[in-house]
């Protein structure tokens, strides 16, 4: 249960409209209550149907993989490969194992539960679903865990074997599963009903298992129109309840392509041309508000960039594939998202963990759904891009399913360059990232400047107080870092110092956040930054930005930095400047990936291995360092690179006290070949 300090902070975001929306929403909940008997039951087909059949004539088919095409001898090795790891992952979901975030593979039961929360071995509540709070954690355990499992990406894992296969046991585990989740999660019951997001991704992958399988046969009968009802119920529970003023983020999004997809699939349902348009009107608007017109989340997380990206392709693909496609100005703003996000590959495998990321994904179709390879090499082919195959590497398995057979020598066809090739310094003002970069192959050097706005709307709820805060990748290696999540509902500790000013590369002033947290999703004042110089250069270049969240002390403060990558000389200068009249308690925070190892190797001067090479870090002479590894009071030290999965690390933390207005000279060199100039 929310404290009453949080409702009030909670209205005190929201405008006139959104008070009227949520009061309205609130009367008809005592509505739906008394009429959730009569809308259980379940409807002749007749009462939801137009008359055609909507699983025997789909509105259009997923994948051009014929049944068991992978088993042929005239298939090669990659496809080979595919299907041995497919198999292999498939196998366990059989069993109802499910790789589960920090869980890792973890038996869901016999039958499997689908209302609990794995994790902490507890029991969701099977009542009223708008009544449950999914946030307390003694109500629901972690409603991650509970809503996971139920997204459905595991179907289409053993859907795709199915077809792949064409050994019909993955198939009929399909269906097994899918029952006992119609039989224990009944419409408008527990959690499984609680969001409307949960609900728009769950009929995202039924769509495509039940395409997969559909030669199988087995869906059919009294299963059928089970099945029927409950995606009926499904894409009209999202059209009442789409996300609207502050909390209309990447849950608009999803609960838009959900009802999209499954619209234009199931066409012969009963409203299905109202909501397919509804839900279209409402894509070509959000991939505007929503991304910046360089390519940017205005949410400022990387993690949801990925998201909301994955759920754009997906509605562009299914409108081409019937026929409606989306205009130019959505297109052209998808392959700008694609850019942004390919050019944050260039300096290694990690993308910069800026703001929140909840490990969520759209479908499962091969590899690391997460990974942005694999959807590179889709974007490669459907924009024509021969930058976006560099950034992918090869043909993904992801590229496969999404497209056609003959789709793969568009791929190969486009000018090959190396995927080591020369990196560039190159900005995205509007989102207000700036990457200064140098070098190619294990010698490149790439620094991420975070120069942005908090994030989006009212809430900004994914965003993290990191103004100021920058990545470093050397060899392709990650050296700097945003050290991630880890949390949402279940440790608000871990919660609130993975969001803080002291989890990023930046300075703490006074002890206190830049931006002001009122809620685990919820922001006060926020931290304005901007950019005042973007001098970049074949050799590295600078940039420098500031930012006025300490200007509401008394003393009010304002953080300046200028970051100088001199790439010849394989090095970063970092100045910081507090403008200030009086006396400042001053913190400045590097944050090492897990994998470096560090050590002292001077007064105020740090050696770090990562391994490939070595870069020494060289802090201000005025600054005492202390350093945290591992430590949970107080909290530091720390990278997590999943939900609930967390690695000790090392953090480097200068201390100091300013006076008026101070300058601090950090400097970190990057050896090349074991040696540092």
């Amino acid at each position: 249960m929310q404290t009453l300090g949080w409702y009030i902070r909670r209205l005190q975001a929201m405008s006139l409209d959104e008070i009227v929306w949520r009061t309205r929403t609130s009367l008809r909940i005592p509505i739906d209550r008394l009429l959730l008997g009569r809308r259980q039951h379940l409807q002749p087909l007749s009462e939801i149907l137009n008359g055609r059949s909507c699983l025997k004539t789909p509105g259009f088919r997923v994948s051009d993989i014929e049944l068991g095409q992978w088993k042929s001898v005239q298939h090669g090795m990659v496809e080979r490969n595919w299907l041995a790891d497919l198999l292999s992952k498939a196998d366990r979901i059989v069993d109802h194992q499910l790789n589960l975030f920090d869980l890792g593979w973890h038996h869901l039961g016999d039958p499997i539960d689908w209302n609990r929360d794995h994790k902490s071995s507890k029991p969701s509540p099977k009542v009223f679903a708008p009544s449950i709070d999914y946030r307390d954690f003694s109500v629901t355990g972690d409603c991650k865990f509970v809503w996971e499992p139920s997204r459905h990406h595991q179907l289409v894992v053993m859907a795709r074997a199915y077809r792949a296969s064409g050994d019909v046991r993955y198939a009929k585990a399909v269906v097994e599963q899918l029952d006992s989740w119609l039989e224990q999660c009944p419409f408008g019951i527990g959690m499984q009903w609680r969001s409307p997001l949960e609900m728009a991704i769950r009929l995202i992958n039924w769509v495509w298992t039940l395409d997969l399988i559909h030669e199988s046969d087995l869906l059919d009968g009294e299963f059928r129109v089970r099945l029927l009802n409950s995606i009926y119920r499904h894409i009209w529970e999202i059209a009442r309840n789409y996300s609207r003023c502050s909390s209309a983020n990447n849950h608009l999004i999803g609960e838009a392509v959900g009802a999209y997809v499954a619209c234009c699939y199931f066409s012969g349902m009963k409203k299905s041309l109202l909501w397919r348009r509804e839900s279209r009107d409402k894509l070509c608007q959000e991939i505007l508000a929503q991304t910046f017109d360089d390519g940017g989340t205005r949410e400022q997380a990387i993690g949801y960039h990925i998201f909301v990206l994955q759920l754009f392709l997906i509605a562009g693909l299914v409108g081409r594939w019937t026929g409606e496609d989306f205009p130019i100005e959505y297109w052209n703003r998808l392959e700008k998202m694609f850019e942004f996000v390919g050019a944050l590959s260039e300096g290694g495998r990690h993308l910069p963990m800026f703001g929140d990321a909840d490990d969520g994904y759209v479908l499962d179709l091969g590899g690391n759904p997460r990974d942005i390879r694999q959807w590179l090499s889709v974007a490669a082919v459907l924009f024509n891009r021969a930058d976006f195959k560099a950034w992918a590497g090869n043909y993904s398995e992801t590229a496969r399913w999404l497209l056609e057979r003959t789709d793969r020598k568009v791929f190969d066809s486009l000018p090959s360059s190396p995927s080591d090739g020369v990196i560039t310094s190159r900005a995205f003002p509007k989102t207000g990232y700036y990457l200064l970069q140098y070098g190619r192959g294990r010698q490149r050097i790439s620094v991420v400047f975070d120069c942005g706005e908090l994030g989006l709307g009212p809430l900004a709820g994914h965003g993290h107080a990191d103004a100021m805060s920058f990545t470093l990748r050397a060899f392709g290696q990650d050296v700097l870092i945003d050290p991630g999540t880890y949390d949402y509902f279940s440790y608000p500790r871990w919660r609130e110092y993975f969001r803080s000013t002291r989890a990023h590369n930046t300075i703490v002033i006074d002890g206190e956040n830049q931006s002001v947290m009122l809620g685990p999703f919820l922001w006060g004042r926020r931290a304005k930054a901007r950019c005042l110089a973007w001098k970049p250069s074949d050799h590295g270049g600078m940039v420098t930005g500031e930012h006025d969240g300490y200007a509401r002390l008394p003393d009010p403060v304002i953080h300046r930095r200028t970051l100088e990558l001199n790439g010849p000389n394989r090095r970063l200068t970092i100045l910081d400047k507090i403008i200030a009249r009086g006396r400042h308690k001053v913190d400045l925070y590097f944050h090492l990936a897990e994998n470096c190892r560090v050590f002292a190797s001077g007064p105020n001067c740090y050696e770090v291995d990562v391994g490939p090479g070595k870069v020494i870090i060289q802090l201000d002479p005025r600054l005492s360092v202390e350093t945290l590894t591992g430590s949970e009071n107080p909290i530091g030290g720390w990278v997590s690179r999943g939900y609930h999965r967390k690695k000790a690390s090392t953090t480097l933390i200068g201390r100091c006290q300013s006076e008026g207005e101070t300058d601090l000279v950090c400097q970190i060199n990057i050896s090349e070949n074991g040696k540092t100039d």
